[in-house]
Parts: structure tokens; sequence; C-alpha cells
């Protein structure tokens, strides 16, 4: 089977290299030079572990190719998935849908032969139907089938999760479509991955329901965190205490300084938008895009509280600034508004991300101190703040760090220190939802 994959960023990257990896021939048109360039090179354009070497492999095996040739890349294609941006457009919160109505007329005009146009890409209910007009607007004497393939790839584990998914939801209402979907995912219905074919508005609504939820537990949990800091329960204990629980879950159930990424805060809002046009307000989901946004803003002033009320002429070290460990994504992270505010009210930040500083330094003012690594962001500090959990940041030795910072602070929005440990080495330890013991004074 061949297939075209219209997008090479994060979802069209993933998704073209581990459909290659069933044995499809895919073929991934990108249309910005930059990233075409570096595809053909082997560098990958984002960073998810796992993908540089899935990809390199499947180009040695003649299944995997790069293109900005749309003709080309359409040849003999059975299926066409769109799998462009559709970022929050700018003033009102909808889907910005204009890169996905134009590849799909570009489609449209290249094709030379009946397709099943998917799309890949996260689209508002109705999408669908829009982009079946559209194909029967461009090019009447071709019969296209429409269907929507909702992608649920968490990043820094995305690989994984297509190959073992949860679920696949398919929204497809033509005999034929069905079956090329059908057979372009047979290696995960061999393993019994459930496959549920719906209707398109179906599979549409049901991508946005799924991360509306799952963001919503994020937000839930937060307001716990803050509810158990002032009655001095444990929130790590109440997340196991409820996700133990079947009908709740473990997962999502972290505290933080608030959601970010590139889909929970886009498809959040997104929804929201969606229900109100539909007449169906969704209050909840309201409240929660509400509550995220309070929250990432008032995380600056955590810190400044534990620095005694004021950060003016001091060194902050900030230890993480994508939006979770394992990515470089750096949209909508706690990160930006926190590192901002200290800037603004006169701290020295000096910071350190193993992967996101080069993806940061457009986002963040311009004299925030970009350091080599945890150690040197620490120098000199008056404190330390970690925003993102990675890995190498647990392992830091608190005897270190006190002897490289200057002062004793150590606001952990993550929870990633054991906070008598911390205490033991000296540290006024501020964690997120835990008893009063765990923070200075108690």
């Amino acid at each position: 089977m061949r297939i075209a994959m219209i997008g090479g960023g994060y979802v069209g990257l993933v998704s073209a290299a581990c459909f290659a990896e069933f044995g499809v021939e895919v073929a991934v048109v990108e249309a910005d030079p930059g990233r075409l360039a570096s595809l053909h090179a082997g560098r990958m354009p984002i960073y998810e572990p796992g993908l540089d070497a899935l990809v390199a492999g499947n180009v040695a095996a003649g299944r995997l190719s790069f293109t900005d040739d749309l003709t080309s890349a359409l040849a003999g294609a059975e299926a066409v998935f769109i799998a462009v941006g559709t970022p929050s457009r700018r003033g009102d919160g909808h889907a910005d849908l204009t890169y996905v109505y134009a590849a799909a007329e570009q489609v449209a005009r290249a094709l030379t032969h009946p397709a099943v146009i998917v799309t890949k890409s996260t689209v508002p209910v109705g999408t669908g139907r829009r982009i079946a007009a559209i194909l029967r607007d461009v090019r009447p004497d071709l019969p296209c089938a429409v269907a929507s393939n909702p992608e649920f790839l968490r990043e820094g584990s995305a690989i994984a999760d297509f190959m073992h998914p949860d679920r696949v939801v398919i929204g497809v209402e033509d005999e034929g479509a069905r079956e090329v979907l059908r057979l372009l995912y047979r290696p995960l219905y061999l393993i019994e991955t459930p496959i549920v074919f719906t209707n398109l508005e179906t599979a549409e609504l049901t991508k946005y329901a799924a991360n509306s939820f799952l963001a919503m537990k994020v937000a839930f949990i937060n307001e716990i965190a803050d509810l158990a800091e002032k009655v001095g329960a444990d929130v790590h204990d109440i997340a196991r205490g409820i996700g133990l629980d079947g009908r709740i879950g473990r997962k999502f159930l972290h505290p933080g300084p608030g959601f970010g990424g590139s889909c929970f805060p886009k498809d959040t809002l997104a929804l929201v938008r969606i229900a109100q046009d539909a007449g169906a307000p969704s209050r909840l989901i309201e409240t929660v895009v509400a509550v995220n946004e309070a929250r990432k803003a008032g995380m600056a002033g955590r810190v400044i509280a534990a620095c005694g009320g004021s950060v003016r002429g001091k060194t902050i070290a900030v230890l993480g600034l994508t939006f979770k460990p394992e990515t470089d994504d750096m949209r909508d992270s706690p990160a930006i508004p926190i590192v901002s505010r200290l800037i603004g009210d006169g701290a020295r930040v000096q910071v350190y991300d193993p992967q996101g500083m080069d993806q940061a330094r457009p986002m963040l003012p311009e004299t925030v101190v970009y350091c080599q690594n945890a150690l040197a962001a620490a120098e000199g500090a008056a404190a330390l703040v970690v925003v993102t959990e990675w890995n190498e940041f647990r392992a830091l030795d608190p005897a270190r760090l006190a002897e490289t910072m200057r002062g004793r602070a150590v606001i952990d929005l993550r929870n990633i220190f054991d906070p008598a440990t911390m205490r033991e080495a000296g540290f006024a330890y501020y964690g997120i939802g835990r008893p009063a013991g765990s923070q200075p004074g108690g």
C-alpha cells in the first residue's frame, strides 16, 4: 500500500514513520524548505525519542520519502493524510483551518485517481463535510471519500502510542474507504487494538472530548493540591487514593504549574468555541481554561514569595523550560509566564533545559541567561525553580546544589525532590500540595 502525508510536522512525521514501519510506502509532502532540507539530511526538525532512528531505518528501506512535489507524492496513493497545523485563531480561540482547507484544495487539483482523503490534524466538527464539499467543487469528475482519523499521541512517547495505542478512531461513511483504512491499520488489528469506526462528526469531536477531559483532570488535581497545602494533606497520597479507583484512573493526576503544549491549551479553547457556536456551552471546559491560565500566571508569585516578597537584583535558577520532559516543545509552557514575570520584576534568570533552549529563545526575554547544565544555572542563585521534571534533575545532589547556590530557596513545581532530604541539606523547600511539614516553617 502507498499513502501520502501532507505535512512533516510533529503529527505528520511521527505518523508517516510509524506507517512506514508497518510496511506501508509513505511519501511526506513538506512545503517548508528548511524543514525539508533537514529531513533529507536525516536531521529531525523536532525532538521525539527514537524518531531519528525510526525515520532513518525506513528511509534506508525505501518505504519513507520526503518531497515538496505534491503530484509525485500522490501518484498511486490509496490514502492521503492531511496533517498540517490547526493553531488557535488569533482573537477568538477557534481552530484556524486555513492550512487544512488549502491542503484539501491542492490535493484535489493534483490527484489523478480516486483516493481516501483523511484528516489527521485536530479539526472542529464539520471540517470533514467541508473538505468533502471542496473536493466536489474542485474535482467533480473525481469521486473521493473523506475520513477523520484523529491522533492521540503524547509528546515524548509518540512512537509507542502509535504502535501500541489504546484505540484507533476512524470516522468514515464510505465502505470502500473503510476497507482501505482497515487494511492500513491491519498490524494493530492483529494485536487486538480496538478500532472504533464512527461517522465524521463523532470522530472529530472525540479528539476534543478526550483532550479536554484529560486537561480537566490536570486542572482538578492542581486545585486539590492548593487545598491540600491549606489543610495539611498530601496531594500525592490523594492522587493515589482516587487514582486506584478504576472509574477515575491514575493518569494525569500529577500536580504542577498548569498544562501547556501543542494540544491541551489549543483544544480546550477550541472545544469551548465549538460548544458555544452549537448552542451547548461547556461550562466545565470554560472553567478549566480559566483555571489553568490563572495557575500559570500565578506560579511566579510562589517564587517571589519564597524570596521574601521581592526578586529584584536576585539571581533565580530555572530548571526546565519545555511544557513536559522528553520534548523540545515550548508552546504554552508554564515557563514562559514564570520567567517573563521574574525578569519583569527585576530578577536575573539563569535557565537550563536539555532540549528546549533553542526553541525558548524567541519566546523569552532577551536578558535570560542560558546555561550548559543544571549546576551552571544554579551558580550563585538565590532560589532554584523546577518547572519541568526532566529525569536528570531528579538526580541532582542536594549537597552540590547547596555549594553552588548562594541562597537556599527551592521552589519545586513538579515535586521531584524529597522534602526531608532537601531540608536536611539546609534548603527552604516549597513543593506543590504537600503537608505543612514539607514547607518552610512547618
